[in-house]
């Protein structure tokens, strides 16, 4: 009996492993839940040196000359797994600072993303005619998710089995049912 236990005890804890959530725990314990990215985006100066995890949509990644990447983040509210819903409106936009060199093919526009890292401020840059202030983030943790797939069904799809022609019913009584083309 007991070893049946320890292998369903096993497998809960295999299964659910894969529930968890992208950035480390010890990064979400330090940054501060309470601490919404509309805030930060208002005075972003006011919040600098403190921790945050944001995702997105990438936007625009570029590499530095330092051997730096810095991307632009259109952020998007986490899920309990981390991952960025694309159904809840954004609040803004966020530049993302890594100190590694990151692939602008792997990290190109469209992907989500979900970053843990430090608030170093603001940083304007011009979007569009107008200034914009940016909240920057320095990465610690950086979570590319794999992209989404959309296979369409071709525009004729023949289910083999629906059928067309005359069709008979039971039941009490009996009843034909002659459909027209």
């Amino acid at each position: 009996m007991k070893h049946w236990f320890r292998l369903v005890l096993f497998f809960l804890v295999f299964l659910l492993s894969g529930c968890a959530h992208v950035i480390s725990k010890d990064l979400r314990t330090v940054s501060d839940p309470a601490l919404s990215f509309s805030q930060v985006r208002q005075d972003p100066d006011a919040f600098k040196g403190k921790m945050a995890v944001w995702g997105g949509e990438i936007i625009e990644t570029a590499n530095l000359k330092d051997g730096a990447t810095q991307i632009e983040v259109f952020q998007r509210p986490l899920g309990w797994r981390g991952e960025p819903r694309g159904t809840v409106p954004s609040e803004g936009r966020f530049l993302m600072l890594s100190g590694r060199y990151l692939d602008p093919y792997l990290y190109r526009a469209g992907r989500k993303i979900t970053v843990g890292g430090e608030i170093l401020g603001g940083k304007i840059k011009p979007l569009g005619e107008m200034d914009y202030v940016y909240p920057l983030l320095s990465a610690r943790q950086i979570h590319l998710w794999p992209e989404d797939h959309y296979y369409p069904y071709p525009y004729y799809y023949y289910d083999p089995w629906w059928y067309y022609g005359p069709r008979w019913y039971w039941g009490i009584g009996f009843h034909y049912h002659y459909r027209r083309r």
